[in-house]
């Protein structure tokens, strides 16, 4: 196959193709024409990689890009050849992202990975966990730790979503916000005793 299907089958750039392929990390040969050839090598089982990168809002759209970068360029630094990159907007508590549901249930990825936790859900992740390595296949958390403010920001999305379900959009974003100012306010307290 050519370089530019190949590169196109992994989800990576042709460039990225490219240096894989003068790296010599790509079996294949380059004709007198200039095309590039890729042999596959059907002997070995592929793993096949997939990253998951999310933001909340349409506001944060540069950061899903910049997200989805990173990513690709962690499989790269491990030697992976990412096969799909799969970038929504929306909530992580929200149940209504089929982006996700579609990679979840694709029993032919055999490894998610994701820049943090939440960005997958903000709860419940150990069960999805459990629930791939039932089937042989697994998610890499590339950045484990969480601060403070991402902490915060977790317990104002819970109070987001569920004084929106209780007051309407308005009246809980302006209820979630006051709540975030009152635990910031505690926190900066706090740290001056």
């Amino acid at each position: 196959m050519k370089l530019s299907d190949y590169a196109h089958k992994l989800g990576i750039s042709y460039k990225t193709a490219w240096n894989w392929f003068r790296a010599g990390k790509i079996k294949g040969y380059q004709m007198d024409t200039g095309t590039i050839i890729i042999i596959d090598d059907d002997g070995e089982k592929l793993q096949k990689i997939a990253v998951y990168a999310r933001v909340s809002s349409n506001k944060e759209r540069s950061q899903l890009n910049s997200q989805a970068e990173r990513l690709v360029a962690y499989c790269t630094a491990k030697e992976w050849h990412v096969h799909k990159v799969v970038k929504e907007i929306g909530s992580s508590i929200g149940e209504n992202r089929k982006k996700l549901m579609t990679l979840l249930t694709d029993p032919t990825i055999t490894i998610i990975v994701i820049e943090q936790k939440d960005r997958l859900v903000r709860f419940g992740f150990n069960y999805i966990e459990s629930l791939l390595n039932q089937q042989d296949r697994q998610i890499i958390v590339v950045n484990n730790h969480k601060s403070k403010e991402e902490l915060i920001n977790d317990l104002g999305s819970v109070v987001y979503t569920v004084t929106s379900q209780i007051y309407g959009k308005r009246q809980g974003k302006r209820k979630a916000t006051m709540t975030k100012q009152i635990l910031k306010s505690e926190d900066i307290s706090d740290e001056s005793k």
